[in-house]
């Protein structure tokens, strides 16, 4: 027997029980092959879910099988984004988390049930809106000076809503009431939807929301916006100024969201929803669909938005010790 052949028979068994024992990714090349659960960790009808929706719908089309939304609101977003976190590694389950499951809510619960960065695998940030200052179309307010000296004149009678505790909408208004030395009353409810409801309702005067949210009530006219949150003003409402113009200094808050898989799920499956999403999010009708939602598309690498997160947590930690906003 040739001296090759008998090496290669002697190696062979060795050769065969390292393949078993490190299989090649082949559920990855053919991935999905059943259903995809994308987990929402707000409730329907929000910007978040309306926007998982039309992805998941482009995702389905893509690659032959249901991405289906799944809605788990609660505890600002910490239910869903702790079930997805706990859930196989295997890319069937997906979060869209957003600004309080990965940037906020760790500085503001006493106690997390997962790790934002070491339970998670980014995928790519997906969207970014601006936040407006939102007040009931009635209020007799048109101006943010105007609102300053009404909240100045009657401490306490004010309230302003938001999607949740720790949201991007409370922390603004809790850096607000810091920043203009004023005294407004918060009440959080479980989702941008339901806040949005009760500021149409009357129940509060002022809301600082997604412009994503908002957008469909201000072109309606039941609503009016008079400022946003960001340092600088925003392509999607450049007739707005910042409250930085209107002299309150270190304004900076907008809301973002993405994909994430828990953590371990394999690198060739990240890939291929980071690729397809991007695809997704750079169509000319996904751009107007975006615009249309007061929002940018904004897809980037994975590192990218591992990198995005750790920053917006150092970030939020300041404004939440600043503002001495808590969990009720």
């Amino acid at each position: 027997m040739p001296p090759v052949i008998s090496i290669v028979r002697l190696l062979l068994p060795v050769l065969v029980a390292v393949a078993t024992a490190y299989p090649a990714p082949a559920a990855a090349q053919s991935y999905p092959t059943k259903p995809i659960r994308l987990v929402v960790p707000f409730p329907a009808g929000g910007s978040l879910d309306v926007v998982a929706r039309a992805i998941g719908q482009k995702l389905t089309e893509a690659w032959g099988q249901p991405v289906v939304i799944d809605n788990r609101p609660g505890a600002g977003g910490n239910i869903g984004a702790d079930l997805v976190a706990k859930s196989a590694p295997d890319g069937y389950t997906i979060l869209e988390g957003a600004l309080s499951t990965h940037a906020v809510n760790v500085s503001l619960y006493a106690k997390m049930p997962y790790d934002p960065i070491k339970d998670f695998a980014p995928i790519t940030l997906v969207a970014v809106t601006p936040n407006v200052l939102v007040l009931n179309a009635s209020f007799p307010i048109n101006t943010v000076p105007e609102l300053l000296a009404y909240a100045r004149a009657n401490p306490g009678k004010l309230s302003f809503g938001s999607g949740s505790n720790g949201s991007a909408g409370h922390l603004a208004g809790e850096l607000f009431k810091t920043e203009a030395g004023v005294d407004m009353v918060h009440i959080p409810y479980k989702g941008g939807a339901p806040a949005l409801q009760a500021l149409l309702a009357g129940d509060t005067q002022l809301m600082f929301d997604n412009l994503a949210n908002s957008e469909a009530q201000l072109k309606a006219g039941k609503l009016k916006a008079l400022a946003v949150t960001t340092a600088k003003r925003s392509s999607l409402a450049p007739q707005l100024p910042t409250l930085v113009e209107t002299g309150l200094p270190g304004f900076d808050i907008y809301t973002w969201w993405g994909f994430m898989a828990p953590a371990g799920t394999p690198r060739e499956i990240i890939a291929k929803w980071n690729s397809e999403v991007t695809r997704i999010l750079a169509s000319p009708e996904m751009k107007v669909f975006f615009a249309q939602q007061g929002a940018e598309p904004a897809a980037d690498s994975p590192e990218q938005f591992a990198a995005l997160i750790k920053s917006e947590i150092a970030k939020y930690a300041k404004i939440v010790k600043q503002s001495g906003a808590k969990v009720d």
